[in-house]
């Protein structure tokens, strides 16, 4: 089977507007079950999580419907799932409690292919406790990870390797598993931002070979928020900063404060919502994850190739950079001698939302050596054949 993409456009409110959006990277559009079930979870009754009070079995449903929803689609244990704000903010908290373990002597491993948010919070973190900075480097004809760098990083003094699973920019998707096997060859942790690669993939954390995952439900249909993935044995070993009377057990000892519960109900909607899509004769959440999520992948890589060829005519007017073999459904590009902010500000004006800009890849632009923003065309599950088109007349019309 495949996606019933007029059915599922339905649900989404923001839809209706007639915009066409190519910002998927960024953020997706919500679909209508994912808000009622914010809705009906703060209008509540809702309390502080317990056992005694409606309101309080509310919120502790919550929190373990979340648990079960994200260790369905990310293939760990319900106490391996941690709830954070973002995919940021957790990253900048592990770098913290991680790092309270590194010495002078000690080295990691980053990668110029991250998201910044993958980055700096390990160089700070770095920074702080006196640990030298390596780098996997970027091959600029490819845009793939250096492998051969990665091996010339790696010593017996590499404590953690952080990676992501694909680019938020290029789309690229290096190979995790192998380096993660290095990595632990080495005894070193491996870990993922997997921000991109989750909201275009089915994820299996272990069979990465993640020591942590992180991603962001925004960006496949779900509210703000961000979640990390773990072994909870691997999660016993880390120990956080926290309150005395906060839990100290494993996976809430690393939530600090309230939950939010309502926010919490709307990602574990997002997870049913993708489910749905094509569950096929699936009985298991997970199963139907994987039939869905395929044909969502298969959805897209149509969407990405009626694209790239939209893209050939314009000739050397449009360079696009996303060029390794193993990428999701994003492509980025510039534009001969025109300004990409121009290009965004033409497209929005006939109804398509496609950005401008460096998105937060301070590396990667670095790397490739970008002089100015570039245009990205994210695809989501959403996008018809349509909206191909539209961007590709509003592009042309620019140029």
């Amino acid at each position: 089977m495949a996606i019933d993409v007029t059915a599922l456009r339905a649900h989404f409110p923001s839809l209706d507007t007639g915009l066409a959006f190519f910002d998927g990277p960024g953020g997706t559009q919500t679909p209508r079950p994912v808000a009622d079930a914010i809705a009906a979870t703060l209008t509540g009754p809702l309390s502080n999580r317990g056992t005694v009070s409606p309101s309080e079995v509310n919120a502790e449903r919550a929190v373990e419907e979340f648990r079960a929803a994200y260790a369905d689609l990310l293939q760990v244990p319900a106490d391996g799932v941690v709830h954070g704000r973002s995919a940021t903010q957790l990253t900048y908290d592990f770098s913290r409690h991680l790092a309270k373990t590194w010495h002078p002597g000690d080295e990691i491993v980053l990668s110029r292919l991250d998201h910044d948010a993958n980055v700096r919070p390990w160089i700070q973190a770095a920074e702080r406790a006196g640990v030298a900075v390596r780098w996997i480097e970027i091959d600029p004809d490819t845009t793939e990870l250096d492998l051969d760098s990665y091996e010339r990083a790696l010593t017996p003094r590499t404590r953690l390797v952080a990676v992501t699973a694909a680019s938020n920019v290029l789309g690229t998707k290096p190979p995790v598993r192998r380096i993660a096997d290095r990595a632990h060859d080495v005894g070193a942790l491996l870990y993922v931002d997997g921000v991109h690669y989750a909201a275009h993939h089915l994820v299996d954390v272990p069979a990465l070979g993640a020591d942590a995952f992180v991603c962001s439900p925004y960006k496949f249909l779900g509210p703000h928020c961000g979640v990390l993935a773990a072994a909870p044995e691997f999660l016993e070993t880390v120990r956080p900063d926290k309150l005395v009377p906060s839990p100290d057990t494993v996976p809430e000892r690393f939530e600090f404060g309230t939950l939010p519960y309502e926010i919490l109900a709307g990602a574990t909607a997002a997870v049913d919502f993708l489910a749905a899509l094509d569950p096929g004769t699936a009985l298991s959440r997970r199963e139907r994850l994987a039939h869905s999520l395929d044909s969502l992948h298969a959805h897209e890589l149509t969407l990405r190739a009626r694209l790239q060829e939209g893209l050939e005519p314009l000739g050397d007017a449009v360079t696009v950079h996303s060029k390794a073999p193993d990428r999701t459904a994003t492509l980025l590009m510039t534009l001969e001698g025109r300004d990409a902010r121009e290009a965004q500000a033409h497209l929005a004006a006939r109804g398509v939302v496609a950005p401008a800009g460096s998105f937060y890849a301070y590396e990667p632009f670095n790397a490739l050596k970008f002089e100015a923003p570039a245009l990205r065309a994210g695809l989501a599950p959403y996008n018809t054949t349509d909206d191909v088109d539209r961007f590709l007349t509003g592009l042309a019309a620019f140029l």
